[in-house]
């Protein structure tokens, strides 16, 4: 019963403010940036009535005020739709709203989101590969940029350690790829792994990504490459040996001997005494053959008589 009644007192407390004219402002205005957003944010005015709403407005270090979120119900603003530049140096302020009222401004602290923004968590993949573990890192999804465009000096720092181990024999390595090898780790081991980004301009490190693990395989095997240069060396002693003794056979079906006609053969091993032979010796070429033989003899008659 006494908390009702507490309630009720702080209500009229509140609605005769606002009677008086004087609304509370909001309280714990904050200006914050993550992963180069940029979000005013603030709580309810103390003893505050119900309905309200707020309005805001922020500035850059070299211009004036100007309007963002008009008349809203949430407490929060993302300044980010609003044309900013990542190299600005920004603060924001909040007014609460009750019908004619309004209360006086809160300003919010501070912010350059290039230096103070937090960086998100990097995603993290593994790929097992016999004793090792290829680790690749996506970086977080930039508002307004992206993380290679705004920070030119990037470092991805890499914990890895045994399923259980404790946090003191933990293995630590950095890089600026995004793409790693963890070697000489355990056979058949699980092992986890965690990354977080540094840069040279934000004093903070990035949120830490989520625990990934995953299980090695077999150990190297340096024979398996001679066992297996061995069996194709086998192989093709084998095929070789085929080929020497079906040579005959596999000429024969590659290169397949022209067809004489039966005509022809028979004509060319008839013997002399043939009728065959004697037909072709009694022909017409032939007679042609010695009339011009015969009349080259009787030229050469009449030359000698000449002389």
């Amino acid at each position: 019963m006494s908390a009702c009644v507490c309630a009720f007192i702080l209500t009229s407390s509140a609605l005769l403010a606002v009677v008086s004219g004087a609304l509370g402002p909001p309280t714990n205005v904050t200006l914050k940036s993550r992963n180069l957003d940029l979000v005013l944010s603030w709580d309810l005015p103390e003893g505050s009535p119900h309905g309200l709403s707020y309005s805001t407005e922020f500035r850059s270090a070299i211009t004036a005020f100007q309007p963002a979120c008009r008349n809203i119900t949430e407490l929060r603003c993302d300044l980010s739709l609003f044309n900013i530049s990542i190299y600005g140096n920004y603060t924001g302020r909040v007014q609460a709203l009750l019908g004619a009222h309004r209360s006086p401004w809160t300003a919010s602290n501070h912010i350059v989101p290039d230096k103070d923004t937090i960086i998100g968590s990097p995603s993290v993949s593994l790929m097992s590969h016999h004793q090792t573990l290829v680790v690749s890192i996506e970086d977080p999804k930039f508002i307004l940029s992206s993380l290679r465009n705004v920070f030119h000096s990037v470092f991805y720092n890499i914990s890895y350690w045994k399923m259980g181990q404790d946090r003191e024999l933990r293995r630590r390595d950095r890089t600026s790829q995004n793409r790693m090898v963890l070697d000489n780790l355990d056979p058949w081991t699980e092992y986890c792994v965690q990354v977080f980004i540094t840069t040279g301009r934000t004093p903070h490190p990035s949120e830490p990504s989520r625990e990934v693990c995953e299980k090695t395989g077999s150990e190297d095997s340096p024979w398996v490459p001679a066992v297996i240069v061995l069996v194709v060396m086998v192989i093709l002693v084998i095929l070789v040996v085929l080929v020497v003794l079906r040579w005959r056979h596999i000429s024969q079906f590659l290169c397949l001997k022209d067809v004489v006609p039966d005509n022809v053969t028979q004509t060319l091993l008839a013997p002399p005494e043939s009728s065959m032979f004697l037909a072709m010796k009694n022909s017409e070429p032939i007679e042609e053959i010695n009339h011009q033989v015969s009349v080259v003899a009787a030229v050469r008659t009449v030359e000698k008589e000449v002389l």
